[in-house]
């Protein structure tokens, strides 16, 4: 028996659960897609300014350090966000406001104009470290410097390291859940 806690734990050889009744097996990449629909994330718009200015709506975002201060994004190598960090060495982290959903879809739609001409209709300003757009409203943004860039499959990872923060004063977060929009009050707390 070990202790874990003052609680007295019996280990056990670890065991093959059987497949629970109804489900089947997927091929692995269906089967992640699925997964990680059940995985509840905040949503993002990266953007990148200057000559290859350019914006893409993302999830897959995190922290990753606060000493030195480093946040992590990944971003398709068929991505045309993923030629304009590269050439930047910079970008920028808008998190969305449950009621910024329409900026989120129009990222996301790759028939939008190209360059500068797809924030001509967006409230934003351009960020003092990164020149990359800063979109108004946002929850919070973050303005990067490309530290280290690791390969990842079909995506690289983009270590950015901050040098400009802010947050603004909402409090409901733009959610996406099991392949849809949710918002998340910062207020509600669970019990």
């Amino acid at each position: 028996m070990a202790q874990a806690g003052g609680n007295s734990v019996e280990r056990r050889p670890l065991q093959r659960l059987p497949k629970p009744p109804g489900r089947r097996e997927l091929s692995p990449q269906p089967a992640l897609r699925q997964v990680m629909s059940r995985f509840a994330t905040g949503v993002t718009v990266l953007t990148v300014g200057g000559e290859g200015a350019h914006a893409m709506t993302a999830n897959a975002f995190t922290s990753v350090s606060l000493d030195p201060p480093l946040v992590l994004c990944c971003v398709s190598k068929a991505a045309r966000m993923h030629a304009s960090i590269v050439a930047a060495g910079s970008f920028a982290v808008n998190i969305l406001a449950s009621d910024q959903q329409g900026l989120s879809k129009y990222f996301a739609d790759w028939r939008r104009p190209d360059g500068m001409a797809q924030f001509e209709s967006v409230a934003c300003t351009l960020g003092a470290q990164t020149g990359a757009p800063l979109l108004t409203g946002a929850l919070a943004w973050l303005e990067c410097e490309v530290a280290q860039v690791v390969q990842g499959g079909d995506h690289s990872i983009f270590l950015g390291r901050v040098v400009a923060a802010n947050s603004g004063t909402g409090e409901h977060a733009l959610v996406f859940y099991g392949g849809g929009y949710h918002n998340v009050d910062a207020r509600a707390r669970a019990a």
